[in-house]
C-alpha cells in the first residue's frame, strides 16, 4: 500500500488572524517587515519575522503569513502577539508591583537605580533599563517598589531579576514576591513535632 505525500498548505492562527485594533491617539507605520507604533506612553518598533507581513486597514493592523504548514500558523500568531503587546503598552504601558516582605526590607528609587536591603550585609543596587520607571509609594514605607513601562518584554525581565535576589520562601514567607502572587507555604519542623 502506497502512502500520498500531503502537500502542505496555508493556514492561519485563531489568534493571528484577528486585527489589532489601534486605541485612540495610537498611530502606527508599515515599512516592509518593521512596524512602528507610538502613542501617550512611548514608541516601540517590532520587526516582523520571515515570510510574515503587516498591513494598515483603517485603524487597525492585520497580520498574514506566507509561510506554508504548520509554521504560517505559528508565525502569524507569534507576530500578531508581539505587536498586539507593543500596541497596548504606548497606549496604556504595563505595571509591575513587587512587595518586600522581611524584617527590615526596604527598597528606595533614585533616579534609574534601585537600591535594595534585603537582609544581606550590604545592600543591593539594581539599574533599570532606560524604557523602565520605578517608584516607591510613600506609604509603603519601603517595603513595596512599582516598575511600570511600554515594555512588556523589558518590564518583566527587570522584575524577575529583582525577585531573584530574593525568592520568597516557604516557611517564613520572607523574600521579594509580586503583588497578589500566593505563595506555598510549608509546616516546618517545629510544627511536625507539636502535632505529636
Amino acid at each position: 500500500m502506497t502512502s500520498v505525500a500531503q502537500v502542505p498548505v496555508k493556514r492561519l492562527s485563531r489568534v493571528g488572524k484577528r486585527p489589532v485594533a489601534l486605541p485612540k491617539g495610537v498611530t502606527a507605520s508599515v515599512a516592509g517587515t518593521r512596524v512602528e507604533v507610538q502613542g501617550p506612553k512611548g514608541k516601540m518598533s517590532l520587526d516582523l519575522p520571515a515570510q510574515v507581513t503587516c498591513a494598515k486597514d483603517g485603524e487597525s493592523l492585520l497580520i498574514e503569513s506566507s509561510a506554508l504548514g504548520r509554521d504560517g500558523a505559528r508565525l502569524q500568531g507569534l507576530a500578531r502577539a508581539l505587536l498586539a503587546s507593543r500596541v497596548k503598552g504606548v497606549a496604556e504601558g504595563y505595571i509591575r508591583q513587587l512587595e518586600l516582605v522581611g524584617t527590615g526590607y526596604r527598597c528606595e528609587v533614585k533616579g534609574q537605580i534601585v537600591t535594595l536591603t534585603l537582609g544581606f550585609s550590604h545592600p543591593t543596587q539594581v539599574e533599570l533599563p532606560a524604557s523602565v520607571s520605578g517608584n516607591v509609594p510613600v506609604d509603603s514605607k519601603g517595603t513595596m517598589l512599582v516598575l511600570t513601562s511600554a515594555d512588556k518584554a523589558a518590564l518583566g525581565q527587570i522584575a524577575a531579576s529583582i525577585r531573584d535576589l530574593r525568592p520568597p520562601e516557604p516557611y517564613g514567607g520572607k523574600g521579594i514576591r509580586y503583588r497578589g502572587e500566593v505563595i506555598r507555604r510549608k509546616a516546618g519542623k517545629a510544627a511536625k513535632g507539636k502535632t505529636k
